[in-house]
């Protein structure tokens, strides 16, 4: 599988596409002014809190209170809050913990009364962005994520990513793990650290210390609400997460993001180096790549499958619902069950990529065409459950309902990904699908007519807005049309179509 990694940048924020074998999987957008990203370590202060609901709110320095409860206090809670105030009055200035004496864990179904007051400082990490009118989601159990290993204070444990498999490889990760853990902290290996030597990870263990020495430095000057440790930047945090031996492009327009990741890319693959370019054309890089014509046409209300199948997806307030359609699918299965489970199975993997890519989090439920074989049923699961595998966001799978819907539950720690594909109307008031979109549908209508036998003389009838779309610059679309289907299309604008119609008349032999 071929990986790239586009990145667009621009005054306000930096755009990232991730594309496997040219389709894109996932965008991710960093913002000049995001102070609160996931990852980023406050010295705070607490402010009122709430018994009921086992929770405090914590003044980080956002409009809105960020949200702390009592589980995500992390068991050592007292330990550190013991150790801000020794840093912060200057009696501790080794911050390796080794002679640091961590104190008892707290209950597990403890109360937040008993552990935290109104005015304290307290080191907290944003586990979830501000969404909506909603303040970031906090937790006190610090991690510092490195490439191989995430390097946990005033731990303990040692304990393996259970995407790696192989009992023998977790054992041996998990004894040169403990070779290296250092007093004071415990240690989470990570999937990509499968296969690794020691020296690897000991190196990445080195850069998570000096990134837990920097905060801790930073602690005794600070007043809260403070960030004394930042993410890395977008492009690290997520060449840091998804990078292997499968990336053959990182392709940036700006010169110094392209310098940071040489940098980065030197540190973590030095043999990948060459593989980081500086694109420099009048055609903006998302053009190039056809990113901005998967954008347009991946993010409507309804998306477009192969042979004519279709998602319509939803958002309600309180859940996502996707509905699977066949369209008029040119069908070649035996029977309406085996039509039934190829639409399924296609959708399946579309589903998988449009959670990614917009982000979904929340409730997704996904209505399926039914299908009355119980093995078609666990086909469908199974395959989802396998698209699903390469998605980083924690998420659960349920098995088909009585009624043929599958529910999702998947973690949502950022703002959803909605990007608007609608523009205004040229014949009456109101929004239209973007010509992109249209194009595709035009594109599966003629893909179905060509795999008929004996069509010949093809005309698209189209709004003339639209025919200009098609016919002009070079390659235009219907150069590329003729290239692709080695048949030349007529394109025959017509004034009395609105908008959105087309139609196509053809001659048979």
């Amino acid at each position: 599988m071929k990986t790239e990694l586009i990145i667009r940048s621009n005054s306000s924020d930096i755009d990232f596409a991730l594309l496997k074998d040219g389709k894109l999987m996932e965008l991710d957008k960093e913002t000049n002014d995001n102070k609160f990203s996931v990852g980023d370590v406050f010295l705070a202060k607490t402010g009122k809190i709430l018994q009921g609901l086992n929770a405090a709110f914590v003044n980080v320095g956002y409009e809105k209170d960020g949200f702390l409860h009592y589980h995500d206090l992390g068991p050592q809670t007292l330990s550190l809050s013991n150790f801000i105030k020794s840093v912060s009055s200057g009696k501790t200035k080794d911050f390796t913990l080794k002679n640091f004496r961590n104190e008892k864990d707290i209950e597990k179904d403890g109360n937040i009364v008993d552990v935290a007051k109104t005015g304290q400082n307290i080191l907290v990490q944003v586990v979830k962005e501000p969404i909506s009118t909603k303040g970031p989601r906090l937790s006190s159990e610090l991690s510092i994520a490195g490439r191989h290993l995430v390097l946990v204070p005033f731990s303990d444990r040692v304990s393996v990513s259970q995407k790696i498999e192989s009992p023998e490889e977790k054992e041996r990760l998990k004894r040169l793990a403990k070779s290296i853990k250092p007093k004071g902290f415990g240690l989470i290996i990570r999937t990509v650290a499968e296969g690794k030597k020691v020296a690897e990870l000991d190196k990445d263990l080195e850069n998570s210390l000096n990134r837990w020495y920097a905060l801790c430095k930073k602690i005794k000057t600070a007043q809260p609400p403070t960030k004394i440790l930042s993410e890395l930047n977008r492009a690290s945090s997520i060449l840091r997460d998804v990078f292997n031996e499968s990336f053959t492009n990182i392709v940036t327009d700006d010169e110094t993001l392209y310098l940071e990741i040489i940098e980065y890319i030197q540190e973590i693959a030095p043999h990948k180096e060459n593989i980081v370019q500086l694109y420099n054309s009048e055609i903006p890089i998302f053009e190039k790549y056809g990113i901005e014509r998967q954008i347009k046409t991946a993010f409507g209300k309804t998306v477009s499958m192969s042979k004519g199948a279709y998602l319509v997806i939803e958002h309600t307030e309180a859940l996502h619902v996707i509905d699977v359609n066949s369209g008029n699918r040119s069908n070649k299965a035996d029977s309406q069950a085996d039509t039934a489970l190829q639409v399924n199975m296609i959708a399946a993997s579309e589903i998988a990529r449009q959670l990614q890519l917009r982000d979904m989090g929340g409730i997704i439920v996904v209505d399926f065409i039914d299908m009355h074989d119980p093995e078609h049923r666990r086909l469908l699961y199974e395959h989802l459950k396998s698209e699903m595998e390469f998605d980083r966001t924690k998420h659960k799978i349920l098995p088909p309902s009585k009624f043929g819907l599958i529910q999702i539950t998947r973690q949502r720690v950022r703002p959803e990904m909605n990007i608007k594909t609608r523009e205004p109307n040229p014949n009456i008031d109101g929004e239209v699908e973007a010509p992109i979109v249209l194009i595709d549908k035009i594109e599966h209508e003629l893909e179905k007519i060509i795999a008929k036998n004996g069509l010949q003389n093809i005309t698209l009838n189209v709004h003339p807005f639209v025919g200009a779309f098609i016919t002009k610059g070079f390659p235009s679309i219907q150069h590329k049309w003729f290239i692709k289907h080695k048949k030349w299309i007529k394109v025959l604008p017509r004034d009395a179509f609105m908008y959105l119609q087309f139609e196509f008349k053809f001659d048979s032999k």
